[in-house]
């Protein structure tokens, strides 16, 4: 396994995986000279990343001993410091709020938001030594009214209020969080854990745009991983600017890149409204309105 070269700057990626944000920005930060910590929960997947000279280890950021033991092997590999700690790894979640199964919830919360918690408490040491920056991999879903996503858009919402709180309390020790406002981008988090509403559900009437939401990330607006990748390392190697200017030339503290960003950030100036109807439409929930008024008729009839 190597490791960095004297006076080379490390970054640890969680979610690794090929095809996902996390081996893009791996990728990426490799391109840029940065040695690379790529971690998986099964690292045989990042055999490649290795081959090219990428540090690539094992974690579960839902597991503590995994964490603990992740921390002593970067430890020992960067001599106790890390330049760049990036919490990609996550978990989709769709499905309606009132066919939510709350044990399935809390394992989405585990990935989402315990484990970007764990991994900043784990390593907060490390990026102290260098006063380092750490990326956390949010959403547009904290901001937006994503139909049928309400336990995603809860988890999204919360590692951005966290980062915000997080940002201050670092600040002293020269640490700086960034929270990357994520839209569409091709990955395959919306391959996994695929859902169907029960039989019973409210939203069976309009069965067709849930499954339709399954894909809603890979099929509008969709950019490319890599363009996304690009982006994003190379706001994180701007060199540091005074709070008020680092919108437009250093390390953002917010950073809204990938489909659709542009027109929410936008949107958010407007208020709420804008981006409730917006989504409503979007989604296609005035159709259900219609088969719910229809619903309505018929029963006037009989």
């Amino acid at each position: 396994m190597s490791g960095p070269k004297p006076g080379q700057k490390t970054v640890l990626i969680t979610g690794c995986t090929p095809g996902g944000i996390g081996h893009a920005l791996c990728m990426e930060f490799h391109a840029n000279g940065v040695h690379v910590i790529a971690t998986a929960r099964n690292p045989a997947v990042l055999s490649e990343m290795a081959a090219i000279g990428m540090t690539t280890l094992a974690l579960d950021v839902t597991k503590k001993e995994s964490i603990k033991t992740c921390h002593d092997e970067v430890a020992k590999i960067t001599g106790g410091k890390l330049d760049f700690l990036v919490n990609n790894a996550g978990r989709t979640h769709t499905h309606p709020a009132t066919d939510l199964d709350i044990d399935d919830v809390r394992e989405t919360f585990e990935t989402n938001v315990f484990g970007v918690m764990a991994m900043c408490a784990a390593f907060s040491d490390l990026l102290i030594n260098s006063k380092g920056l750490i990326i956390n991999i949010a959403s547009l879903a904290a901001i937006t009214p994503y139909v049928f996503g309400s336990a995603y858009c809860a988890t999204k919402g919360a590692v951005a209020s966290y980062s915000r709180t997080l940002r201050l309390e670092l600040k002293p020790f020269g640490v700086r969080v960034m929270v990357a406002m994520t839209g569409t981008v091709r990955s395959q988090i919306a391959s996994k854990t695929h859902r169907t509403l029960p039989p019973n559900s409210i939203y069976q009437r309009v069965k067709e745009l849930f499954e339709k939401r399954l894909t809603f990330s890979q099929n509008n607006a969709t950019v490319k991983t890599e363009d996304y990748a690009k982006k994003l390392v190379a706001n994180a190697l701007k060199p540091e600017w005074p709070l008020i200017l680092r919108s437009w030339f250093g390390r953002a503290d917010w950073f809204w890149a990938g489909g659709w960003a542009g027109k929410v950030w936008f949107a958010t100036w407007f208020g709420e409204w804008l981006l409730d109807t917006a989504l409503y439409r979007l989604i296609g929930m005035n159709k259900l309105e219609k088969v719910l008024r229809e619903e309505q008729r018929q029963k006037k009839l009989t």
